[in-house]
């Protein structure tokens, strides 16, 4: 366990460049930003101090970020409303706060992926320098762990698995490893698996790249927090509390984040006007102003400075006018499954 004071345990990656852009959106009397990923409460902390008068928001399915969040930010706890849930529940979290109107919102932001907290204890499982057990949840409370994913899979889920989400080359061969030895023993630590992938790689390909185990827990702790599918209706929901004039932040870092943020943004700050058109009707305009051009990176000197901002990619954009997030209405015809949440911690507490 890190007994360091929680300041020192974590960096919060672009912080000068999140409230730059957050900034014009929040100083108006009784603004409120939603921290969809609080994690340390880095950002968080940062936004409070930077306006006086805000009114936070801050989401996280890990109960031990929340706790350690919670006292960080206790001098500013009548201004701050921490709430156990996964960020694809911010209508529902909004609706409970009195907030769940359209526009209610004057910043969003997404940093996402596995948190400093989750790297560096080493007995959650995801980090493959460590040998803890095989869980990789974000929230121990409730769903499967990584080793269930691992031991329970068919092989051709588990390919598809390593390959969608890890961009692993050689899924098959390590597929094929890990089914011969659980049929052995199941895999239960995070060791053990590290250093079958590692096994499975050809030399020649183990020498660049990193570990070779890396793409592989990155896909296990992709699935077992179901991340993608959860940004795909976060990042919407997010578009349509927003009111005109708010912004939102989204840092990603890895491809198939960046993707899935590049597209709802993208698609909603395109206009919808039918070819030919002679005038473009309000409901055609777009939602959203681009702050970004394309994704961000962060300076050679931000990441000398704090290594994990290294893969950062950050977006941004402000609300124009009302109206739901396009992402948002193709979702509605496919009603997706909104998970429930488990618990609410109001503000002040």
């Amino acid at each position: 366990m890190d007994e360091r004071p929680t300041h020192e345990r974590h960096v919060p990656v672009l912080l000068g460049r999140c409230l730059e852009l957050l900034a014009p959106a929040l100083d108006a009397p009784g603004a409120v930003a939603v921290d969809a990923t609080l994690g340390l409460a880095g950002h968080a902390e940062a936004l409070l101090r930077a306006h006086p008068g805000l009114r936070l928001v801050g989401l996280d399915r890990d109960p031990q970020a929340l706790g350690l969040a919670r006292a960080r930010l206790a001098p500013a706890a009548d201004r701050v409303d921490l709430v156990h849930a996964v960020y694809d529940e911010l209508p529902d979290v909004l609706d409970d706060l009195g907030l769940g109107r359209e526009g209610s919102v004057a910043g969003v932001l997404f940093d996402l992926g596995v948190s400093s907290l989750q790297l560096d204890e080493g007995g959650r499982g995801f980090a493959y320098a460590h040998d803890a057990p095989l869980d990789m949840r974000m929230d121990q409370s409730r769903g499967r762990t990584a080793a269930e994913v691992v031991n329970t899979y068919p092989p051709g889920e588990l390919v598809r698995v390593l390959r969608t989400y890890g961009e692993e080359r050689f899924a098959q061969r390590i597929v094929g490893a890990i089914v011969r030895e659980r049929e052995r023993e199941p895999f239960t630590t995070s060791a053990r698996l590290a250093e079958l992938v590692r096994s499975s790689i050809p030399a020649a390909t183990r020498r660049t790249g990193g570990h070779p185990a890396k793409r592989t827990f990155q896909a296990l702790r992709i699935e077992v927090n179901a991340e993608l599918e959860v940004l795909e209706r976060a990042v919407p929901a997010a578009v349509d509390a927003l009111a005109v004039g708010g912004r939102v932040v989204v840092m990603s870092y890895h491809s198939l984040e960046d993707r899935v943020a590049k597209r709802v943004l993208t698609a909603d700050a395109a206009s919808t006007a039918p070819p030919g058109l002679p005038v473009e009707l309000p409901e055609h305009r777009p939602l959203l102003r681009p702050l970004t051009r394309g994704a961000e990176a962060a300076t050679e000197e931000e990441v000398a400075a704090n290594p994990r901002a290294a893969s950062v990619r950050l977006r941004a954009a402000e609300r124009l006018r009302p109206g739901a997030s396009r992402a948002h209405r193709a979702q509605g015809a496919a009603a997706p499954r909104r998970p429930t949440r488990t618990s609410t911690t109001g503000r002040g507490r």
